[in-house]
């Protein structure tokens, strides 16, 4: 069985910081490295797409 790719709708919580691409194939970008508070942004003008999916999470390290 394949596994779902997790996909996010613009509006969204973002919950894993990292850079996400637009479900549409056109390599539309979108990094986000502060999780707290962000939401996912629409997809580009004319886009066919409707959502985001992970392409490639970043660790931050955070300072105490």
């Amino acid at each position: 069985m394949i596994p779902k790719i997790r996909t996010h709708r613009p509006g969204e919580k973002v919950p894993v910081s990292g850079v996400y691409e637009c479900t549409c194939g056109k390599s539309h970008r979108f990094t986000t490295t502060d999780v707290r508070g962000h939401t996912f942004p629409p997809v580009p003008a004319g886009c066919p797409g409707v959502s985001w999916r992970l392409l490639t999470p970043v660790h931050t390290e955070r300072s105490p």
